[in-house]
């Protein structure tokens, strides 16, 4: 295994170990490249992971602590949901990865002028990330692609299905997921256990964790260091990033030098970071001269779809979001609404259902509805969520952490446009559960976020964004973000799919101007 030098300036630092960071340092490893990995968070091993919501979420959420505002101040004890753990929230998610459609790649084109959002073309198309789709399918060994078969589906979905049947869709199947329906890359096909988010207790679901890091520490190109929390990226006179500021877990201090700094902390992380990095020559953060920086963090239109069916469903056995309509993903503006969404199958475990499905709920009709849990099916609706200008992460300078520095603030409000969205998949939703007999239906409205997006996000131009095609900051050359915070918009699919085509693209990139020393 890799050791590298603190004072290696020719290694690329990578911040964050999950879908992005985790895959730029098997892809840049694998071409030759020296990788250092900083992950704040602790490793574990599939050994570690228990068949339970709740403690697997206390184990490897990232619970530090943040203020926030807007409509996402209804969610405690946080507004987001994130990873700190080696392989990042690639450990503890559902494994939904649809592609982007054509148009999503053009909003600004396709929707025009929405009032209220700020709404920008990618700076890459459709075309141009479909071959790093392709890699990114077969890396992850994505069910429904490259000849992989579909998982089977469980009886939640099999309900959404036969609903969704007798309201007129016609795009419904078990997903394209990145849970093995067949045994791959060394991993083992799902056994339908069904605590597919908590963490795969059987490697069926792709993570970084077992796949990417480990291929590329195979190479002796890197060197993941767990437990070292990045606080500042330095830069020299000439503006160009020299190294990162990190402290480990017993809160000593080290800087690790750096050819190059590709930030995938996540869509709060990384701007905090890029925020706190201040200095006499870039006095409101590093990239950030243009003030954007934070700006339009996106978390997907979302919110639940509960029915008590006529019998038993037990939604909660077999693979948990194995289940998609895609009828609604279009842009169908005679809706009311620009973009579009899905409906996705969703269980929630008996210990945290209550909480979620009737927040502050008591009384008889909860308890009978409860014990009713066998019988309950359920789906959850993803779309696209505009971009806001106010929709923002910054600095609360008010309140510290452990090393002083500011805490993030949130701050989250829907669009007109989320709330038409979403008013509609709650109707489509009620629909499909009514035409089988449910007895009662109930609409939940979003819980704390597990797509993050937005907050440095492509452009074209920099007064529009942050960085550029490749990920690669407009005003640093040798800086990048290699994650979620890249997405110019939303989109309607789940995010990690093209999170890991954007990786894979970024290191062929990377590589190339490492090696004419363009870099």
């Amino acid at each position: 295994m890799a050791k590298f030098e603190l004072g290696n300036g020719n290694v690329v630092v990578i911040i964050g170990s999950g879908a992005g960071g985790g895959t730029l340092a098997s892809e840049l490893a694998s071409k030759g490249v020296d990788i250092v990995v900083l992950e704040a968070g602790k490793r574990y091993t599939i050994a570690d992971f228990k068949n339970d919501d709740l403690s697997m979420f206390n184990l490897i959420s990232w619970l530090d602590p943040m203020s926030q505002s807007g409509d996402i101040a209804k969610h405690r004890p946080t507004p987001l949901w994130t990873c700190k753990t080696v392989g990042g929230t690639t450990v503890h998610w559902a494994g939904n990865c649809p592609r982007f459609q054509p148009h999503e790649f053009k909003a600004r084109t396709t929707y025009g002028d929405v009032p209220g959002a700020s709404l920008i073309d990618w700076p890459l198309s459709y075309e141009d990330i479909l071959p790093y789709y392709e890699k990114a399918e077969a890396k992850m060994g994505i069910s429904g692609r490259g000849g992989r078969p579909h998982l089977p589906g469980n009886n939640n979905f099999k309900v959404m299905a036969a609903g969704a049947k007798r309201v007129g869709y016609r795009r419904v199947h078990t997903g394209y997921m990145a849970i093995n329906s067949v045994p791959y890359d060394g991993r083992p096909a799902c056994r339908q256990i069904g605590f597919c988010m908590q963490a795969c207790a059987i490697g069926a679901k792709w993570s970084t964790l077992y796949t990417e890091i480990p291929k590329a520490e195979a190479t002796g190109r890197c060197e993941v260091r767990p437990e070292s929390t990045a606080l500042n990226i330095n830069h020299d006179d000439g503006g160009r990033v020299t190294g990162v500021v990190y402290a480990d877990a017993a809160g000593t201090m080290h800087e690790q030098k750096a050819r190059i700094v590709a930030v995938a902390g996540n869509a709060v992380a990384t701007p905090m970071l890029l925020l706190q990095s201040e200095s006499g020559k870039y006095p409101k953060g590093l990239a950030n001269s243009t003030d954007q920086v934070g700006r339009y963090y996106m978390r997907h239109t979302t919110g639940s779809v509960f029915g008590i069916m006529p019998g038993p469903v037990y939604w909660n056995r077999g693979t948990q979001m194995a289940g998609l309509i895609e009828d609604e993903a279009g842009h169908d503006p005679s809706r009311g609404f620009g973009g579009g969404y899905h409906l996705e199958t969703i269980p929630l475990g008996f210990a945290v259902f209550g909480a979620v499905m009737m927040p502050g709920a008591w009384g008889e009709t909860y308890a009978r509805d409860i014990e009713k849990y066998t019988r309950f099916a359920g789906m959850w609706i993803c779309g696209e969520d505009l971009p806001q200008t106010k929709n923002r992460i910054t600095r609360d300078t008010t309140k510290k952490d452990r090393f002083g520095l500011a805490i993030p603030h949130v701050h989250y409000d829907d669009h007109v446009n989320d709330k038409r969205m979403r008013n509609h998949a709650f109707s489509q939703g009620r629909a499909i559960y009514e035409s089988l007999g449910a007895e009662k239906v109930y609409e939940a409205t979003p819980f704390a976020s597990g797509h993050n997006m937005g907050s440095c996000r492509m452009s074209q131009r920099p007064e529009d964004g942050v960085c550029n095609k490749w990920g690669q900051t407009h005003e640093i050359a040798n800086l990048f973000i290699s994650d979620g915070s890249q997405f110019s918009t939303s989109a309607a699919p789940n995010p990690t799919l093209t999170i890991v085509a954007l990786a894979i693209r970024q290191a062929d990139y990377i590589a190339n101007q490492m090696a004419t020393r363009t870099i």
